[in-house]
């Protein structure tokens, strides 16, 4: 089981790794960073998750009891994240609405799907895909609606909720979402030239993006934030997986799915971390260095709940 991890989430950090060497000696600068960052962050992604969720069984994955026990947890956990920025370190309220988004977002593909599939095999990641369809819109709707509470405080209720509704539909990731359910529930074919296209662009998404941000903390150094890097890994690791294990009990959520819930919660947060840090330029240090750090910590942690699972 070890191995496995191992074999699972080193190439990640390989692929990180990569960023940050070629970025430290200078064969990428932070311009070429950049680009590389917008390529993902408004193009390949936003094309992966639209063809995932076009494509997606959406009858045989959903499960009211799995997803409520996942994003009951989730949000607890952003609170908590949003509070303990708040409270303990004294971070200011843009910043304090980043690192609950961190303490929220776990990286359900890249690490999610292959480690329950390592664990119990293919036929076991119907959960999965039910949290996956639903995750972005879920995360990005509560950071994004948190957020521009906090940005609009004082300035009326109409123009609060004007700018969170302006920000949600400017958000590729949130519209690239919509438009593959759009195309799941009416049936729409997707013409096979447009399909093996998007195919291409997705191929190049994560391993991009897994670079860029490997490029991205070049520039970022932990000095002074660990406290609070810490916390976040803390509750993203422990506390959710946690919750979310309590809840699932309670409600009695069938065996296979209760652990795709409890995996998914207990991964390391997700590449969507930084790009919500990003978007909205507040605490991308913290934001990347979580992502980083959390990644080899659930190298043990997700080890500690395969065996808890059983």
């Amino acid at each position: 089981m070890f191995q496995n991890l191992i074999d699972v989430i080193l190439p990640v950090f390989l692929v990180i790794g990569a960023g940050y060497s070629a970025t430290r000696a200078g064969y990428f600068k932070q311009g070429h960073v950049e680009g590389l960052m917008k390529f993902t962050q408004s193009f390949a992604i936003p094309c992966l998750l639209f063809r995932a969720i076009a494509n997606l069984d959406i009858a045989a994955s959903f499960d009211l009891r799995l997803l409520a026990s996942f994003y009951a947890g989730a949000t607890i956990c952003f609170f908590i994240g949003v509070s303990g920025a708040r409270l303990i370190f004294k971070r200011d309220w843009e910043d304090c609405v980043v690192i609950g988004f961190c303490c929220l977002f776990s990286n359900s593909v890249l690490l999610g799907l292959p480690i329950t599939e390592r664990a119990y095999g293919a036929g076991n990641l119907t959960g999965n895909f039910a949290i996956i369809a639903f995750h972005a819109p879920f995360c990005y709707g509560l950071g994004i609606t948190v957020m521009e509470v906090v940005r609009n405080r004082g300035a009326g209720r109409l123009k609060t909720v004007t700018a969170v509704f302006s920000a949600m539909f400017k958000n590729v990731l949130i519209l690239a979402i919509g438009l593959g359910f759009i195309v799941n529930l009416t049936g729409v074919l997707i013409p096979t030239a447009i399909d093996e296209a998007l195919q291409l662009l997705i191929r190049a998404a994560l391993p991009a993006a897994l670079f860029a941000l490997g490029g991205v903390l070049v520039k970022y150094r932990p000095e002074g934030d660990m406290r609070i890097i810490g916390f976040v890994c803390m509750t993203s690791l422990m506390i959710h997986p946690l919750l979310v294990w309590t809840f699932g009990t309670t409600l009695a959520v069938p065996q296979d799915l209760f652990r795709s819930g409890v995996l998914n919660a207990s991964m390391a947060p997700g590449f969507n971390a930084y790009i919500f840090a990003n978007l909205y330029g507040r605490a991308k240090r913290v934001a990347a260095t979580s992502v980083l750090l959390a990644t080899g910590l659930c190298l043990f942690t997700v080890w500690f709940w395969l065996t808890i699972l059983g």
